[in-house]
């Protein structure tokens, strides 16, 4: 189903390789303005591409580009292929050792009603937007997006592995994260991956706004192009691709912080809860995130003074009017958006996407911070979501509540970019793929 190609890609000159760890940056929707600012203080960094700081930031970006190449900053590959790329981490309160292993290629930008690959969210507009601008004006691929293929069978790790021993970078990014990136050149190796993936949807886990980008991009240039033949660059997006059925492959949640709501009223919000959830006072707000580990439709609630963990009545759940297949209303995240936020709070669904009342944080300590010093009026804490969810709502055609995964760790940006400017694209696919 899925259509890949190997790529020749732009990476920083030899010269440049020792300082590589200067000269990546966290993605786009991550990086914090702190962080912006930190890194605009390199010339060379790769977030000059991804994030411009000038107000005309697609143009900027493009001029940049143009200037990178002819100074010899960056330059191409000279030889076409799939690069590995490997995350090694660990998770606060454990001593285990992780490493996702995946590898990085070119995609068809496939529209989503083809179903090859597959939204579990939904994008804001304005993200995308800015995207499109910047692909338009620089036709680069800046940053992969992450997307997840499933084999049992573990086939392409094999390959993975023995590039591994050869790599190009390692660097320790700004999560803590230990990259590596490696490539592989064996024409016959490359077939293999190309044959694997072919019979794979994909399931885009992170990326969506770059990939949204991508794809409207590509049918603007389809409209314009009366020899569009379906191989030009501009059909094609640069995607980061990782086995679902690997236990290395981490889902963090992500919590909901309430704030600025009228009327609000702790005492009158937990007698409400009351008719739909069983609740059990927690004593440590710090330590709700361990009494609701593991357990279905439990979450968190933390106000200034108290704090709660709350669990649906499973005789109630079909009474959520939702107009969601069977495996999308059960999941965590769709009863804490409709029982709690929508029935309780008055935040209604249609509305939650953009409601200045609802901020998602990652990390359970801000949100207790939040909460105690009267920046925010309540937390809700909840698990982390499955894969097995993930691709349940995937399969079904529905999307999840906004922010509802976070896969961990982020892949990072300035290793390697891809060109989709015609003459660039073209020369670095070799016909026999």
């Amino acid at each position: 189903m899925a259509e890949i190609k190997p790529f020749k890609a732009w990476r920083y000159n030899t010269e440049l390789i020792t300082q590589i760890e200067d000269l990546t940056s966290p993605l786009f929707d991550v990086v914090s303005e702190k962080q912006r600012k930190k890194l605009y203080n390199n010339p060379l960094n790769s977030i000059h591409l991804s994030v411009p700081g000038e107000d005309n930031a697609a143009e900027a970006a493009a001029l940049r580009l143009q200037q990178w190449k002819s100074d010899g900053i960056i330059q191409q590959d000279a030889l076409q292929g799939i690069y590995v790329y490997y995350q090694h981490f660990s998770l606060p309160g454990s001593q285990r050792k992780y490493c996702r292993k995946g590898f990085i290629c070119n995609i068809k930008a496939y529209d989503w009603d083809e179903n090859v690959i597959l939204r579990h969210e939904n994008t804001i507009p304005k993200a995308v937007n800015d995207r499109i601008e910047l692909l338009k004006n620089t036709e680069l691929n800046v940053s992969p997006t992450h997307g997840l293929y499933t084999d049992e069978t573990f086939e392409l790790e094999q390959y993975m592995d023995e590039s591994m021993k050869n790599p190009l970078y390692e660097t320790e990014d700004y999560q803590g994260v230990r990259d590596v990136l490696s490539v592989i050149h064996d024409a016959k190796v490359i077939s293999r991956f190309l044959e694997v993936i072919k019979e794979k949807q994909i399931i885009l886990a992170d990326g969506h706004h770059r990939y949204e980008g991508s794809l409207e991009y590509r049918k603007s240039q389809t409209k314009n192009n009366p020899n569009h033949t379906g191989q030009e660059g501009y059909n094609y997006h640069m995607m980061f691709l990782t086995n679902t059925e690997s236990d290395d492959l981490r889902i963090l949640p992500t919590h909901r912080v309430i704030k600025g709501l009228s009327d609000f009223d702790e005492e009158e919000i937990m007698k409400k809860i009351a008719a739909d959830c069983t609740i059990k006072p927690v004593e440590e707000a710090h330590t709700i995130h361990e009494v609701i580990l593991g357990k279905p439709w439990a979450f968190g609630l933390i106000f200034k003074e108290n704090a709660y963990k709350v669990r649906l009545k499973p005789e109630v759940l079909d009474s959520n009017p939702w107009d969601f297949p069977e495996q999308v209303k059960k999941l965590d995240l769709t009863v804490m958006h409709y029982f709690i936020i929508d029935k309780i709070l008055g935040i209604k669904g249609k509305d939650q996407r953009s409601s200045e009342h609802i901020n998602f944080d990652r990390s359970m300590g801000d949100c207790l911070t939040q909460v105690i010093t009267g920046e925010a009026q309540m937390a809700i804490i909840t698990n982390e979501v499955s894969m097995d969810d993930v691709k349940q709502v995937c399969y079904s055609g529905k999307t999840m509540p906004q922010k509802s995964t976070y896969f961990y760790p982020k892949v990072i940006c300035g290793f390697l970019f891809s060109s989709i400017k015609d003459d660039e694209f073209i020369q670095s696919i070799n016909s026999c793929f």
